[in-house]
């Protein structure tokens, strides 16, 4: 009877022991990660949302008749701008609601640039090209950004989904990470026409 309670007593000092090696605080890190990482990604989408009145105003300047081009960017502008996600409420469904809504806005941005192909006086304005400089900036700060969240969640889903970090992990309220997923056509490579 003693060797039974003995084995029993080194069997759950063993489970104790491996439980505290899956390192609690390791898994508070890399959620910090992912939190630090997310607001790294805000932040880009938020310098590139603070740029587009001011690029709007300037071709407004040289294109007046293209209403309808300035209201979608506005409109899109507005809807993107209007989607607060925190590390606390993200999801999959938050994170898809907030990537349509900047996929919308990167498409109407991309008529607003192709109206300037229109417009030579435009396309040779200083403010213009530095303001496109400046987006095309913020642009690869997102594109750098998003590279970092998705390595940091990749990271901490992976360890709280490992043996037998995911005993615990659900316990203490620890769960995945939702990634940023390709627009829709992104398989697809673009036309190029010569």
């Amino acid at each position: 009877m003693k060797i039974i309670r003995h084995i029993t007593i080194v069997a759950a000092a063993a489970l104790g022991l491996s439980l505290t090696s899956c390192n609690y605080n390791s898994i508070v890190e890399n959620q910090q990660a992912v939190e630090q990482s997310w607001a790294e990604v805000e932040n880009q989408y938020q310098r590139r949302a603070d740029l587009i009145p001011n690029l709007v105003n300037t071709v407004k300047g040289y294109a007046t008749h293209e209403s309808e081009t300035f209201e979608k960017v506005t409109e899109a502008r507005a809807k993107a701008t209007s989607i607060n996600i925190t590390a606390d409420n993200l999801n999959e469904e938050t994170l898809r609601q907030f990537q349509q809504a900047q996929g919308e806005l990167t498409q109407a941005l991309k008529s607003l640039l192709a109206v300037s192909e229109a417009y030579p006086d435009l396309k040779a304005n200083e403010n213009f090209r530095d303001l496109q400089v400046q987006l095309e900036g913020t642009e690869n700060r997102v594109t750098t950004a998003r590279g970092r969240y998705t390595e940091a969640v990749q990271t901490y889903n992976t360890q709280i989904k490992k043996f037998p970090t995911v005993i615990y992990a659900g316990w203490f309220g620890f769960s995945p990470k939702p990634q940023f997923q390709a627009e829709p056509g992104a398989s697809q490579a673009p036309k190029v026409e010569f």
